[in-house]
């Protein structure tokens, strides 16, 4: 099997995860990188910045049409992530390989316990604005470091502490990813030795198609089920991560 072949499959099956669960699809995106398609840790988690980039740019497009878009309380949200995620962009890149994939293992196995037993979000009585700042900082962060969009943190995030709606949490949390991805870019920009842009163009425009007919598949399968399943996934590809690198 061709490596263009492959990157057309990994990007669908991402794009599905990422239409069919509103979120954390994306975090795939490094492993599949580095093992089907021979990036190196660090090459991996930038291209998996720009496949986020243009795919959750149309993703919020779509949200948009649909009026499922906070933009005001999303942009505020957003600009908390901004530093750190171009500080932890910068900082990622100059990391030993192994300690880059270890992290990235472990925030991708709480990400899948996460889904595996949802916690029951509440909208806030008042909207607390430095746990609303330290909430964007920390996922700007993440998606810095580790190249995610972060979605499964986003979510969560603008319900119970800005007191979002699901549906409009959903959509919000694109465009907060969407900003910060572009952060963490700007920050590894003229670091983005190993790039293969002849995969990742057909990986980002599989992911694209992908995450419209993800949204399809969401219409005939519960939710709860397509997310135990995706987790059950992320975890087995968490624990392989771990041990290639301790072996």
């Amino acid at each position: 099997m061709t490596v263009l072949v492959l990157a057309l499959i990994a990007g669908a099956v991402i794009g599905l995860a990422l239409g069919a669960l509103g979120g954390g699809g994306s975090v795939l995106a490094v492993p599949a990188l580095i093992y089907l398609l021979g990036f190196t840790p660090a090459a991996a988690t930038t291209a998996s910045l720009i496949i986020v980039t243009a795919t959750s740019a149309t993703a919020l497009y779509a949200h948009t049409r649909d009026g499922n878009v906070a933009w005001k309380t999303g942009a505020l949200f957003a600009a908390a992530g901004i530093v750190p995620a171009f500080v932890a962009g910068a900082v990622a890149g100059r990391l030993p390989e192994a300690v880059l994939t270890a992290a990235f293992a472990v925030i991708a196995a709480l990400a899948a316990l996460r889904m595996l037993r949802p916690s029951a979000s509440e909208p806030p009585d008042r909207i607390r604005p430095g746990k609303a700042a330290g909430a964007g900082a920390g996922l700007g962060a993440v998606t810095g470091f580790l190249g995610v969009g972060g979605g499964f943190l986003a979510v969560p995030a603008l319900v119970s502490v800005l007191g979002l709606a699901m549906r409009r949490a959903a959509g919000t949390s694109l465009l907060v990813i969407t900003v910060n991805s572009l952060a963490a870019l700007a920050a590894r920009t003229g670091t983005g030795g190993g790039l293969h842009w002849e995969i990742i163009g057909p990986f980002t425009g599989a992911a694209i198609l992908g995450a419209w007919d993800g949204k399809r598949l969401a219409t005939r399968i519960s939710g709860t089920t397509l997310q135990k399943i995706f987790a059950s996934v992320l975890l087995a590809v968490a624990a392989f991560m771990l041990v290639d690198v301790i072996v």
